[in-house]
């Protein structure tokens, strides 16, 4: 299981999300409490944000976190007002190649990924290929089962004209919790996606327990704005995700909304919105 991380707010430094919290990713990625799976999330790291015009950048490696100067580096001088990340624990037989490294991006969109689909090459691999159109299809490089459910919510966002980022991201988990019911498999998919202006986190599973996720409206210290990560980064003001539901942020309010989802991924009861 990865360990994710996803900000909204002012812009502020790349290490005030990496390096510095008390429980930051880097610390997360050789120290995680919550690690439902393995030891260490030491195959590899990727950080995603946007610059003042809006444009996406990525910087991924397969090294651990901990151990990329680089990336330590970079962190000093890069800020942004949107960041989602991870640091990488591979499935079983998973290549460590760059190409298998998150974000992946698509246009504005950005999108990381902490979960599995169970037995993933003998159970959904094809059927989720057979239902992308080419243009989805051949934005997959890589192999792994979060790829392939970036390449279904693309699919999801372009195929409709009025899709949001909400429908497009409850039109996926419909989709796989259907795929996962018809070839009797289950999957747990907790994600961070935005477009620069929205971020979205999910914490959502079928047929088994989704990993933590957790949030925070902290604006003391340097952040001003909202928290997403597997693990909280500090011991203060965070608060548990509910099973099956979205959390929404817009970069004009920064007011999060809580969706709770339905079995299938629906949107089942009214926003409520949590201030």
């Amino acid at each position: 299981m990865c360990r994710l991380i996803g900000y909204l707010g002012k812009s502020i430094l790349l290490e005030e999300l990496l390096y510095k919290p008390e429980h930051s990713l880097a610390q997360q990625s050789y120290n995680p409490q919550e690690l439902k799976s393995g030891v260490v999330c030491a195959d590899g790291v990727g950080i995603g944000w946007y610059d003042e015009a809006g444009k996406s950048f990525i910087y991924r490696n397969t090294i651990p976190l901990w151990n990329d100067t680089n990336l330590q580096e970079l962190s000093q001088y890069v800020q942004s007002h949107c960041t989602v990340g991870y640091a990488r624990l591979a499935g079983i037989g998973e290549a460590l190649d760059i190409s298998n490294c998150q974000p992946f991006r698509s246009g504005k969109l950005l999108f990381v990924h902490n979960g599995e689909i169970s037995s993933f090459q003998q159970t959904l691999y094809r059927p989720i290929r057979d239902s992308l159109s080419d243009s989805t299809y051949h934005l997959i490089k890589g192999m792994t089962d979060s790829e392939h459910i970036f390449a279904l919510l693309v699919e999801m966002w372009q195929s409709s004209p009025d899709s949001n980022l909400l429908s497009a991201l409850s039109m996926t988990l419909q989709q796989l919790t259907d795929l996962a019911q018809k070839y009797d498999t289950n999957f747990s998919a907790n994600m961070i996606v935005s477009d620069g202006q929205v971020i979205a986190a999910v914490r959502y599973a079928y047929g088994t327990q989704a990993p933590t996720l957790y949030w925070s409206g902290n604006q003391q210290e340097n952040f001003n704005g909202v928290l997403v990560a597997s693990e909280p980064l500090s011991g203060q003001n965070w608060t548990p995700f509910l099973e099956q539901s979205i959390l929404l942020v817009e970069a004009d309010s920064l007011v999060p909304t809580i969706i709770p989802l339905g079995k299938k991924g629906d949107v089942k009861l009214e926003l409520a919105v949590t201030n």
